[in-house]
């Protein structure tokens, strides 16, 4: 078994690809009509392609207060890995991303967690 998709809720679909693609430097995989929204999927080049990330809209209630409660309590949905955190970092604060924690070393990992724009914090780790 394997993981073949994930997903994050976003509020705005095209927003969160232009930050996903444009910011974080995923690329859009795919991108079609899915009822009242789009299925919208990017992967990182620097993988196979084969574990993408959905970019899911906020389809109903449920999700919208799950979204809003994990934010207010400053709880990452996701987390992303990286290979230089402090390289990431720099980058990213030079692209305008907003951080609520700037790299920090928690034992064996250094994470940073940042504001995608769509309604989520995302943790930066570094093993």
């Amino acid at each position: 078994m394997k993981i073949y998709m994930t997903s994050v809720y976003v509020d705005d679909q095209d927003k969160a690809l232009a930050f996903y693609t444009d910011v974080l430097g995923f690329v859009k995989k795919m991108d079609m009509p899915a009822g009242e929204g789009r299925w919208i999927t990017v992967v990182s080049p620097e993988g196979s392609g084969e574990i993408e990330l959905l970019l899911e809209p906020m389809a109903f209630p449920a999700a919208e207060t799950y979204q809003k409660e994990l934010f207010e309590a400053q709880i990452p949905f996701t987390s992303f890995a990286v290979d230089d955190i402090h390289k990431e970092y720099e980058r990213m604060k030079g692209l305008g991303v907003e951080f609520n924690m700037e790299p920090t070393e928690m034992g064996h990992v250094t994470v940073a967690v940042f504001n995608d724009t769509c309604g989520n914090l995302i943790q930066l780790a570094q093993a």
